[in-house]
């Protein structure tokens, strides 16, 4: 006996409960708006460079449209992203809890980061509206040594019955974030578990020592006094 359409309509109405009893018991699930039909998924520059990240991944190719269909369908509840972790609930059969566990990133990495985008940043807001220089941005999104984790740097964990690697339901997880970062960009440091500010610290560091340099006039002022911020190092 063949998958039939009844079976669709019983399974859906066997999550609507499974969401109410959750709803009854204190636990609001709220659904990620991911845009439906033939829109983009993501529209900001942070949302965008992670899903070109991902789908640059072939060990995912073959799962990730199934998870891109259910994240438009918005069958993605509560996705939370925290420090190393990405957790959702999916309404899949039945409602399935998945975790991505992504490793920090490596700290010698993160300092090459940092130094060479010493200089390049003027303000934290260009940082996370992606409006730098293609340079920096090229830094801050290769593939080998940027932010985005790799392969080899996320686990996942689905309390579905599907054994793969990358479920369905974890690889709408994974879209989703990109659907985050388009609202919150500055999640993807705290996935990573580093500091954005250091970006600018480093930033406003360089331009302070070019300020006080023998040639500037300025040569010994206090430019935390001067311009009201901290410039120590």
């Amino acid at each position: 006996m063949g998958w039939t359409s009844e079976d669709d309509a019983e399974h859906e109405q066997q999550v609507q409960r499974e969401i109410a009893r959750m709803q009854q018991r204190g636990q609001p699930l709220e659904v990620l708006k991911a845009p439906q039909g033939s829109k983009k998924l993501c529209t900001t520059f942070w949302g965008q460079a992670w899903c070109r990240n991902l789908e640059a991944y072939q060990h995912y190719e073959a799962r990730l449209p199934r998870g891109r269909s259910y994240l438009r369908q918005r069958k993605v509840y509560d996705l939370k992203i925290q420090a190393g972790e990405v957790s959702a609930i999916i309404a899949g059969s039945r409602l399935y809890e998945t975790r991505i566990i992504i490793q920090p990133l490596p700290p010698d990495q993160w300092q090459e980061i940092v130094s060479q985008s010493s200089g390049q940043m003027a303000s934290m807001l260009d940082l996370l509206a992606g409006k730098l220089g293609d340079g920096l941005m090229h830094v801050l999104t290769d593939p080998e040594h940027g932010l985005f984790p790799k392969p080899k740097e996320i686990r996942f964990d689905c309390t579905c019955p599907d054994y793969a690697d990358l479920c369905k339901h974890a690889a709408a997880v994974l879209y989703g974030v990109g659907v985050l970062l388009d609202e919150k960009p500055e999640l993807l440091f705290t996935l990573r578990q580093v500091d954005q500010a250091e970006l600018l610290s480093r930033a406003s560091q360089s331009a302070a020592n070019d300020l006080t340099g023998p040639d500037s006039g300025l040569e010994g002022a206090d430019l935390s006094a001067l311009f009201g911020i901290d410039l120590k190092p």
